[in-house]
């Protein structure tokens, strides 16, 4: 990828938030996680729809999503994850391009477990634990998301640091 940026949805993101590129998708550092951890699978091809993915775009989507899961449930020493996909308006979906939710998660995060799904729609508050409302969640800097997305380069795979590029 020549490209020092990606897109996702109208936002420009910078390569240093992004940790994995494939052939059709990319793992990215959130701006404002739910949880500690919690990064997104886009796929490249810009699409608002999980039905507009063609079968080859699904598969590379699950697939880094597993790898993905994978790194950061080790990272952030999670006992378990969400996986999501919110597909439409009515979903709770914000940016209009594909993506897949990886949310580490560890017992009693949420009072009830499914609390979450109203914080991903942006309806409910994060966790007691962290003491902010979700609209209260501020935003991270990008040397925050540039350290994240860095370590879990390494821990995914597909970075090669004597080049300081993707493979």
């Amino acid at each position: 990828m020549a490209s020092k940026v990606v897109q996702f949805g109208p936002l420009t993101i910078p390569l240093s938030q992004v940790f994995l590129l494939s052939k059709h998708t990319y793992g990215l550092v959130n701006l404002k996680p739910i949880r500690p951890g919690h990064v997104l699978v886009v796929s490249r091809r810009k699409v608002a729809r999980f039905n507009d993915l063609t079968l080859e775009e699904v598969t590379d989507l699950f697939t880094n999503g597993q790898r993905i899961s994978k790194a950061v449930e080790k990272l952030f020493n999670a006992d378990g994850l969400t996986l999501c996909v919110q597909d439409g308006d009515v979903a709770g979906q914000t940016v209009k391009h594909v993506h897949l939710h990886v949310i580490p998660r560890n017992t009693g995060d949420f009072a009830n477990n499914d609390d979450i799904y109203s914080v991903l729609e942006g309806t409910g508050n994060v966790p007691q634990q962290t003491h902010v409302d979700n609209d209260q969640r501020v935003a991270r800097t990008a040397t925050d998301m540039a350290a994240e997305a860095k370590m879990l380069r390494r821990q995914v795979g597909g970075w090669d640091d004597a080049v300081g590029q993707f493979m």
